[in-house]
Parts: C-alpha cells; sequence; structure tokens
C-alpha cells in the first residue's frame, strides 16, 4: 500500500522543547481532543480513535562495525474506517 506523508517535521531540539510537544499530544489524547500540527504553512489535524495501536520502537541503524545511530519511535495508527479497536497485549512500560 502506497504511503502518503501529510505532514512532517523534523529538527534538532533539547529534551524540555521535546517533552512540552509529546506532553502536549498526550494531553490532547487523554482529554479526546484533535492533534494539529503545524510548521511554517503546513499543517494537518486527526482525530485519533478512542483506541488506536500504540507502536514503540528503539533501534540502532548502521553499517556492522561502523558508527550507529540510535533512536525512539512512537506511533499511533488507525484505520480511518473504524474506531481503532484491538486486542488488548500486555502493558508497556517506560521508566
Amino acid at each position: 500500500m502506497p504511503e502518503e506523508v501529510l505532514f512532517k517535521s523534523e529538527q534538532t531540539q533539547d529534551r524540555a522543547e521535546i517533552a512540552s510537544v509529546l506532553r502536549t499530544v498526550a494531553d490532547n489524547l487523554e482529554s479526546g481532543d484533535s492533534l494539529t500540527f503545524t510548521q511554517g504553512s503546513e499543517s494537518v489535524t486527526m482525530d485519533p480513535p478512542a483506541r488506536p495501536t500504540f507502536e514503540v520502537k528503539a533501534e540502532r541503524e548502521g553499517p556492522t562495525g561502523g558508527p550507529h545511530e540510535l533512536s525512539v519511535e512512537l506511533e499511533l495508527e488507525w484505520d480511518e474506517r473504524d474506531e481503532g479497536e484491538s486486542a488488548d497485549d500486555a502493558d508497556l512500560l517506560v521508566e
């Protein structure tokens, strides 16, 4: 299935700035509000359902024996046609 990027932002920020963005996303998710992402003239608003799929991925990428890039990816997924209902898995813990 082809991927259509609706919005993308990538920039270096300090931890406090990143935490502020994540906190706003978390607050909007908790209250059931839409998520609107804006940068310059680009903007997208999305309405996650009550139970989207939440994916957490920690990765190390790079050549064998060479320098690596580490990343943490947080992703919400849902089908535009449903309410995101899925089977419950074990709870995710973040420490």
